[in-house]
């Protein structure tokens, strides 16, 4: 019986929501296609100047090579499935962006190697910052002339956080890269100081505490390094946990092709079926102690990846 929970316990999923964000032509589409074509959700990366992204599925989206709403796909790596959403990068459509920042559990900030940190990275940093997401970096571009990592890192680190360490190649560089995990916190540094060494646990609550930020280095158009960035989400996220009882954040309302209202939820709690009925109260503001009550069925439960 105890090898039998055992074995369920370690082939139990995680789920967990994940956001792609960046400035705007900073390739965060194409690593999001990169992504879900190395994860083996499509079979072929689409791209933002062919129109053919997975995840631009609307026609102003195509014509204007931009995302101006967000959407999702599902990634499963191993034992882990994300939800990954990519947000809006253009400054216009911010305000979408920001709505679903309030849902993520990590965040994916892809920054472009050629530009480097560019003041709208600066403002999704704060924004990341006030609600204190868990960030991994992907500098992209890196096969363009003249990339040099080290310059582009100490840019990270003076700009955004000194916590971002450069994860790549983390067999080769495992000692050095834990000396500079040891600088992040006094955690992490009486961690290698006992054991010489720093189990993953403990790096993934320092990043869940956003003391450290991996950062990775590649070219999503290329696919080169989109691998080993995925395998450190696998190996550096957890799970929140979360109550027994039924709770949800709403994040967009949106309606379907046939006219039906869509409510976009995160379950935070508990169960949801067809057919539960739903109750609360109708605020004027979040500062409301009292509010109109209001019940509503449950009639469908859509997952949506893509436009399907």
């Amino acid at each position: 019986m105890g090898k039998r929970m055992e074995k369920s316990m370690a082939e139990k999923t995680e789920h967990l929501i994940l956001g792609i964000l960046a400035h705007v032509d900073a390739g965060k589409t194409t690593m999001a296609e990169s992504m879900l074509y190395h994860s083996g959700t499509i079979k072929k990366p689409g791209r933002v100047d062919h129109k053919n992204a997975f995840l631009d599925t609307f026609e102003m989206e195509r014509s204007r090579g931009i995302t101006i709403f967000s959407k999702q796909a599902i990634l499963s790596l191993e034992d882990t499935q994300f939800m990954l959403l990519d947000t809006p990068g253009h400054v216009d459509f911010s305000a979408e962006m920001e709505r679903t920042l309030q849902i993520l559990d990590y965040a994916i900030l892809v920054i472009s190697a050629p530009d480097g940190v560019q003041g709208h990275d600066m403002t999704l940093w704060k924004l990341l910052r006030r609600y204190q997401i868990p960030v991994f970096l992907f500098i992209n571009k890196m096969d363009m002339p003249g990339m040099d990592r080290t310059k582009i890192l100490k840019e990270l680190q003076k700009y955004l956080d000194s916590g971002c360490i450069d994860f790549s190649d983390a067999v080769k560089r495992k000692e050095e890269i834990e000396e500079e995990l040891a600088m992040c916190s006094e955690e992490l540094m009486l961690e290698y100081l006992e054991r010489q060494e720093i189990r993953q646990e403990i790096v993934k609550r320092a990043i869940r505490k956003r003391e450290v930020f991996p950062c990775y280095f590649g070219s999503a158009l290329k696919l080169t390094g989109v691998q080993e960035f995925l395998e450190g989400l696998g190996k550096y996220t957890r799970e929140p946990s979360y109550g027994q009882e039924f709770a949800a954040r709403v994040y967009k309302i949106a309606r379907d092709d046939q006219g039906n209202r869509l409510t976009y939820v995160k379950i935070t709690g508990g169960v949801l079926k067809v057919k539960d009925l739903l109750s609360g109260l109708k605020k004027e503001s979040l500062t409301d102690e009292e509010g109109e009550l209001w019940e509503e069925k449950v009639n469908q439960i859509r997952v949506y990846a893509g436009a399907r």
